[in-house]
Order: C-alpha cells, then structure tokens, then sequence
C-alpha cells in the first residue's frame, strides 16, 4: 500500500484545509463496511462547522442509493443488501455531478435510515454556499461502470483501513443495535458484508490517501 497515509487528526486537518478553499470540495471517504467511514465523515463535518461555521461542510452518503426493501425484494437481492448492484449507483454518480458543480440554490440528497432499513429522499439539504461536502460509501473507487465516472467529481478520494477483527467486531454490534441477535448478526457481518469487504479491498490502490480508522 504506496498511498499516503493519516491518522483521524491529520484526517480532520486535512478536510479543514480543503473546506477553506476558494471553490466547492467534494470530498470521497471509502473502505470496507464496518471500516469506520460515517463516523470519521460526521468528525470531519462537526470539526469544519466548528472552526469555520456551520453549514460549511454537508456529509452525504452513498445509503441514501439502498434500493429500496420492496425493490430488493422484487430483484431478489434482499438476503445480500449491501452489495454492488443493490444501490442506484447511476442515481448517486448524478447526485455527485450536481454536488460538484453548485450552480443550484439548494440540492437535495437522501439519506439512510438505519432504524427502518431504507432510504429517505430530501433529507439533506446541500445549499450552494457549503464548502466542503463529505461523501462516504462502499465502492467511490469500483471499477465497474458507472463508478469510475466519480473520480473526475471528487476532489480527492480516501481510503478507511482497520484491522479485520476491529471492523467485524463493529459490524456485529451495528447488526445487534437493529434487531439482529448474536449469532444472526456475525453471520450477516461474515458472509454478506464479508463478501463486499473483498470487493471493495483492492480499490485501495486507486485512492488518494489512506486513514487508518
């Protein structure tokens, strides 16, 4: 792994310097389910507001682009939501695109709501007057169409890296907090979003930075 690497602080810096630019950022925070990228997007965007004031930075995830529960159900995709072709992938390279270019007085983003499982629409304004937008999911650096269009949208792209154990362990518990018992939920943290990790493990060389989370 030849990308250069930070800790969460040199992250937050990083992030901090890029929100002070004259020009909107896009910023790109992938890794493997369970790798910690939500929680270093929200840090990220809690430390910008705080220094530069609030509204500077927006967080939009990629679970805004779940298909739905119903449509999973339809495709029968349902026992491996998480993967690939379970999100609207072309919905959320168009979002991008908008978000890049901040010719509009306000975007409207969805957002995933972990208690129901599914994604809500226009949950999150992105005015144009934000600086920096924080963008987090599974695959920002895939390979397969239509993803690759994202690394001409964002500014820079990072990489969450976390011992394996470390991120199963969390998976397990988020698993847990909705619903899952134990053993249904290492299951579902092995299996399903073990299958993904993998996938998404050596798109790593395609970033710019990696954080060790």
């Amino acid at each position: 792994m030849d990308r250069p690497g930070m800790r969460p602080d040199d992250a937050v810096e990083r992030a901090v310097e890029l929100a002070r630019g004259r020009r909107r950022t896009v910023l790109g925070i992938a890794g493997a389910p369970g790798a910690g990228k939500s929680t270093l997007a929200r840090r990220i965007v809690g430390a910008v507001d705080e220094r530069l004031g609030v509204g500077t930075a927006v967080q939009v995830p990629m679970d805004g682009f779940h298909l739905s529960n119903a449509a999973l159900d339809a495709l029968g995709r349902h026992d491996r939501k998480g993967a690939v072709d379970t999100f609207d992938a072309d919905g959320y390279v168009a979002l991008v695109r908008r978000l890049a270019d901040p010719t509009e007085p306000v975007v409207w983003a969805p957002d995933f709501d972990r208690r129901v499982d599914e994604p809500v629409a226009g949950s999150i304004a992105v005015p144009a007057a934000t600086r920096l937008v924080v963008t987090e999911g599974n695959y920002l650096l895939d390979d397969a169409e239509p993803w690759p269009a994202l690394g001409g949208l964002l500014t820079e792209t990072w990489f969450c890296v976390v011992d394996d154990a470390v991120r199963v362990d969390r998976l397990v518990g988020r698993h847990m907090r909705h619903g899952r018992d134990h053993d249904a939920a290492r299951t579902w943290a092995v299996e399903v979003d073990g299958v993904n990790a993998a996938r998404v493990a050596p798109t790593v060389h395609r970033a710019s930075r990696t954080v060790w989370t």
